[in-house]
């Protein structure tokens, strides 16, 4: 006898979403080149064939974390509160829920096959909004060195762990940076943190 019922279709979606959250988790705790496609699809609950026929390689899956969540902050948060954002998700304690992005860059920077990918798509994303900020003639420069700095602060606290940075307040941090940041970004508001 044979079973007449439609064949139960997988929720593509869903398997993204899952596949993606999998990935973040992984490159976040070990960066790009030590986490496994086998290792990622474990996590997620399916199989390594399902991973590439959703995204076709393991750089392709780095490329849709960075992207889907530098992008969606970019997109809902206000560019004058775009630093202290971004900021705040490299310092605060891991929740679970706090905004990633930018750990999984600083961990996976070195590596020869998602830098320039990563820098393309983050990099980018993020310099052209702070640049919005002053009037400056240079203001692409004034936003990437913004970017570097806010990126070095994510390395030493996040990935070496060096006193003072790793054991400070996030507030004395954000208060210090973003009063610092006003000299290259003028129209940083000057309310948020002081």
């Amino acid at each position: 006898m044979t079973d007449d019922r439609p064949e139960r279709r997988r929720d593509a979606e869903a398997t993204r979403r899952a596949l993606i959250d999998a990935a973040t988790a992984l490159f976040t705790e070990r960066g790009y080149e030590r986490t496994t496609v086998r290792d990622i699809a474990a996590r997620a609950g399916f199989n390594q064939a399902l991973l590439f026929r959703y995204f076709g390689s393991k750089k392709a899956l780095f490329s849709e974390v960075v992207a889907r969540q530098g992008w969606q902050q970019v997109r809902d948060t206000p560019p004058e509160r775009l630093l202290e954002v971004a900021l705040r998700g490299l310092l605060d304690p891991g929740d679970g829920h706090r905004d990633r992005t930018l750990e999984v860059y600083l961990r996976s920077t070195g590596t020869g096959e998602a830098r320039s990918e990563t820098r393309r798509l983050l990099g980018r994303e993020y310099t052209s909004v702070l640049a919005t900020l002053t009037d400056a003639d240079d203001a692409e420069l004034r936003s990437d060195l913004i970017l570097a700095w806010l990126l070095g602060i994510g390395l030493t606290r996040t990935v070496i762990g060096k006193d003072p940075i790793a054991s400070a307040d996030p507030d004395d941090i954000c208060r210090l940076m973003l009063h610092a940041s006003r000299t290259l970004l003028e129209k940083l508001p000057d309310d948020r943190s002081e």
